[in-house]
Formats: structure tokens, C-alpha cells, sequence
């Protein structure tokens, strides 16, 4: 049977982890090693400075306490696996909100997958788009985003995983129901308009402390190939290839002349 290990950056307790748990039982044996609190935002970070445990909640399903989605994957293929008896495919999600564009520079949710393929197991990176009438439905059950990765991962166990070694697929779900929703759409990331919203405030002991706000939702216009955010927006399953090169290779030769 094959294998999967499943992370998130919501937390061992997200709602949306237990939703893609429940979308992918039919087609694999699942581990689950999540981390014990919310970790959105964190990056590709590894915790160096404090001792880590898996606590196990029931069988195969463990939290990491207090680590990153990059230290569960990390430990949970070098501790849980061994070499000879890997996971076939590592899913980290269903994150509550999207991860597009340089947003997956931050993106715990994205660290997962980046940290499996960089340990040679194949990796997919899923995310749940939101609109404002959703966050009010307490009943909201990804059913779109359950659907998809569904037969996504059925897909890559029919045949191969469809990318090269240190490269993960990257998929944003529009905020629709499976009936609504346009199918899969290949993208490349888009491009944000970044703001430094901080706001100060003083705390009783007259000491000032900031607390960062959301980033806004302006996106720039990009032409040619669809972009993660188009997509979705069009009411696309955005699936977006995802290299960890980050050299940029067209400027190479202009900075050997530089030089």
C-alpha cells in the first residue's frame, strides 16, 4: 500500500488538516505529524534552540511539540521512517487561506513540501482560498479541496509524480463548491503589492510593542502564463510547479560583465 505523510501550519487540530486526513484514507496508509500550535508565517525554519517531542494523539496521527512544519517533516522521515521504507508522497495543508505568489516565501504550509523534496520525497503543497461569506460558515468542509487533492494524489499513484527531484506542485483552492469550480488550471506565481502595516501600542507597564497586521490583497497585472492568483480568482484549482533554485540564471551574464 502506498504511503503519505501529512503536515500542516495550522496546528494538529485545523479543521482542514483533518478534512485532507479523511480526502486521501481511501488511497494510502497515512502518517500525521502536525505541530502542536499554529505556525503560519514561520518559513522554511528549523528549531535549533530547544529540544523537540512527538506526542502521540492516536495511532499514526502525532503532534510536534512546539515545532515547525519543516521540523515535523524533517523528524517524521528520519524518526518515524527509515532509508529503506520512505513515505511515497509528503501533502502539507489544507491550509486555511492561500499561498500565492511570493506569499509561499513565508508560507509554512509551503516549507512542508519544500522540506521533502529536499529529503528526495515527492511533495504537494494544498491551500484553501477564502471569501469573507466563508470565514462566517461555520460549516464550511472543503469539499472542493478534498475532491481535488483526492485526484491528484490517485493521479500520481497511477502513474509518477509529474515534476524533477527538488521540486514541489504548489495548489491554491478557489473558494467554491466542487459543482461551481472550473477544474485544474497549470499557473505560475503571481506578483503582490507589498504594505508594512504595523500597528503601535502601549502596554500598562508604558512599554511600546507592535503587533503586524494582515498584508493587503493587491495583486499586479502579469501577462502570459495564468498566474495562481487568476486563476482561482476565474474559479480555477490553480496547480503551480514549484523549483527551490532561486539563482536568477538570466542575469549570470550580465553580472560577469559587471564584475
Amino acid at each position: 500500500m502506498k504511503k503519505i505523510l501529512i503536515t500542516n501550519d495550522d496546528g494538529f487540530d485545523s479543521p482542514a488538516l483533518l478534512a485532507l486526513i479523511e480526502a486521501l484514507k481511501p488511497l494510502a496508509e497515512i502518517i500525521t505529524v502536525a505541530p502542536t500550535l499554529e505556525k503560519s508565517a514561520c518559513g522554511h525554519s528549523l528549531t535549533l534552540t530547544k529540544p523537540l517531542r512527538f506526542v502521540e494523539i492516536e495511532p499514526n496521527f502525532y503532534k510536534l511539540d512546539d515545532g515547525t512544519p519543516t521540523d515535523c517533516v524533517f523528524l517524521a522521515l528520519h524518526k518515524i521512517y527509515d532509508k529503506d521504507n520512505m513515505p511515497d508522497l509528503v501533502i502539507s495543508g489544507i491550509n486555511i487561506g492561500a499561498n500565492m505568489g511570493e506569499d509561499i516565501t513565508y508560507s509554512g504550509t509551503a516549507s512542508g513540501a519544500m522540506e521533502a523534496v529536499l529529503q528526495g520525497v515527492p511533495a504537494i503543497a494544498i491551500s484553501q482560498d477564502f471569501s469573507d461569506d466563508m470565514r462566517e460558515k461555520n460549516g464550511f468542509n472543503y469539499e472542493l479541496a478534498k475532491e481535488a487533492i483526492h485526484t491528484l494524489v490517485k493521479k500520481i499513484f497511477d502513474g509518477a509524480f509529474p515534476l524533477e527531484p527538488r521540486k514541489f506542485l504548489n495548489i491554491n483552492v478557489p473558494a467554491l463548491s466542487p459543482e461551481a469550480s472550473k477544474g485544474f488550471k497549470i499557473t505560475k506565481t503571481g506578483s503582490r503589492v507589498y504594505t508594512n502595516d504595523a500597528d503601535s501600542h502601549i502596554n500598562p507597564r508604558g512599554q511600546e510593542f507592535f503587533w503586524i497586521g494582515l498584508v493587503n490583497h493587491q495583486w499586479r497585472e502579469i501577462q502570459g502564463q495564468m498566474t495562481d492568483v487568476q486563476a482561482t480568482k476565474n474559479g480555477y484549482v490553480s496547480i503551480t510547479p514549484i523549483h527551490l533554485d532561486m539563482t536568477s540564471h538570466a542575469d549570470i551574464e550580465r553580472l560577469e560583465s559587471w564584475i
